[in-house]
């Protein structure tokens, strides 16, 4: 027998380590034809049955955590986000436990017409198909799978080819339980993911706007649902009387970590105009102070650029944007390092609007920084972007800040902090622009996504219409 060769990239080394097994349409198929089998027992559990599996899940992933966050620290480089990721999973099944029963509770109402009752129900997706990126590959797997289990839907996952190692430890926190939670995985890439919409009944994608227009179309020709998190070009809005020095820490962290890999990173900042030298100066001395963990990934805070791809994307926008008269305070190279790449952590001045830094997703721990005069040019600017994930403001007059964030085209805003959404899942929202389409994940109302709503018209006896 031939050993198979690996075909998956380590973020440290560069090197491939790694085998990822490449399921083919047909293999697709097979294991979608076995969820398909096993949903209608799920769905027959009532939510409180179903909640308890969840529980028993989430006991068994927390008795994974280190062979998870091993794989994952293998997968994308670092390792306190890895830990995190558990932690945000652990948490989301705990959530989904105690919310989903009342949420799917049946409700029952008189109707406008005196004898007649509206009970309403529902009727779970029998599969839901997820596909996953690269930068927060076990978190990004789960947080659609959670909610969509809880509704007593099958699930197929097809994490991204970048980043797939978690997934067999992630299997074996399901050991004793894949009989009655029906979950499977599947490996590849674009055409694996072809294939899985292929069988699904709808499709929770996070990703690329490109591949996002790609997911959309093909489920528009077989009729079903989309549920896209795209990208983001995130802007902040800082105002001449916010907490600088609070505003520079909360910044640093919210364009900086996972190394700035995350669609919810403040990838542009506006600052008015009398404090912006003080606030550059604040946040440069902050941005510095952070250290490549290229010697042991358990120290220092900027991880690898995962994907070598991404690293090409970056470099080009740092050309672009020195070749116009950016100048980078801090930072501005990628360095490699054993045969990794590695981002400097970054703050850009003298930048301007046309530049790519400006205009398309970075992912990467670059924060450049633009002045504006008033309350007027700071919407301009930030509203100017194709992109309308999430966004920040500050400033000490707190409502202010909130009517110049809900002047702002993007679906979640944190008010004096950023980047809440991520830590933050109460909150409903969605996106604006090319970040996104379909209802909320976030919020109570996310796990509406995974069932048709049903309706029975009951009547009392009396003929409708009546008068006939």
């Amino acid at each position: 027998m031939t050993e198979a060769l690996p075909n998956t990239r380590n973020p440290r080394t560069g090197r491939l380590d790694h085998f990822m097994p490449v399921h083919d349409a047909t293999e697709v198929a097979a294991v979608a034809a076995q969820l398909r089998a096993r949903q209608p027992a799920w769905a027959a559990r009532t939510a409180p049955q179903r909640a308890e599996a969840l529980l028993a899940w989430r006991e068994r992933l927390l008795g994974q955590e280190s062979a998870l966050a091993e794989a994952l620290l293998a997968d994308t480089g670092r390792w306190q986000e890895g830990l995190l990721e558990i932690q945000a999973c652990a948490a989301s099944l705990a959530r989904w436990a105690s919310q989903g029963p009342g949420l799917l509770a049946p409700s029952q109402q008189r109707a406008s017409i005196p004898f007649l009752t509206i009970e309403q129900g529902m009727q779970p997706y029998p599969l839901v198909g997820v596909i996953s990126p690269w930068n927060f590959p076990l978190l990004l797997s789960l947080i659609d799978a959670i909610p969509a289990l809880m509704a007593g839907c099958a699930v197929l996952v097809k994490p991204s080819e970048i980043t797939p190692r978690f997934v067999e430890p992630l299997r074996a926190s399901l050991a004793g339980l894949m009989s009655e939670l029906p979950i499977d995985f599947v490996t590849g890439a674009g055409a694996t993911g072809q294939a899985l919409i292929d069988c699904v009944d709808t499709i929770a994608f996070t990703g690329s706007v490109a591949t996002g227009r790609k997911v959309a179309e093909q489920a528009a020709r077989r009729f079903i649902p989309a549920q896209l998190e795209l990208g983001g070009k995130d802007a902040a809005l800082v105002f001449a009387d916010a907490d600088l020095p609070r505003t520079a820490r909360s910044l640093a962290w919210g364009s900086m970590v996972n190394a700035g890999q995350s669609c919810m990173s403040l990838e542009r900042c506006y600052v008015q105009q009398p404090v912006f030298q003080a606030f550059a100066q604040l946040l440069t001395e902050r941005v510095a102070a952070l250290g490549l963990n290229t010697s042991d990934p358990r120290e220092g805070h900027i991880g690898p650029v995962i994907a070598a791809a991404q690293a090409r994307l970056i470099q080009a926008q740092l050309d672009d944007a020195f070749a116009q008269g950016a100048r980078a305070f801090c930072g501005g190279r990628l360095v490699e390092h054993g045969g990794g790449i590695w981002c400097q952590p970054t703050v850009l001045v003298d930048v301007k609007p046309s530049m790519r830094v400006m205009r398309e997703e970075t992912f990467g721990p670059i924060l450049p920084l633009q002045a504006f005069a008033d309350e007027a040019e700071a919407l301009h600017l930030a509203n100017d972007s194709e992109y309308g994930l999430s966004g920040a403001v500050f400033s000490a007059d707190v409502e202010r800040a909130r009517r110049v964030a809900s002047a702002l085209r993007a679906g979640a805003v944190s008010i004096n902090d950023c980047s809440l959404t991520a830590l933050v899942h109460e909150g409903a929202k969605q996106s604006f622009g090319l970040s996104g389409l379909g209802g909320t994940r976030m919020g109570a109302q996310s796990i509406q996504r995974f069932y048709r709503q049903q309706v029975f018209l009951v009547s009392n006896g009396h003929p409708a219409p009546w008068w006939f």
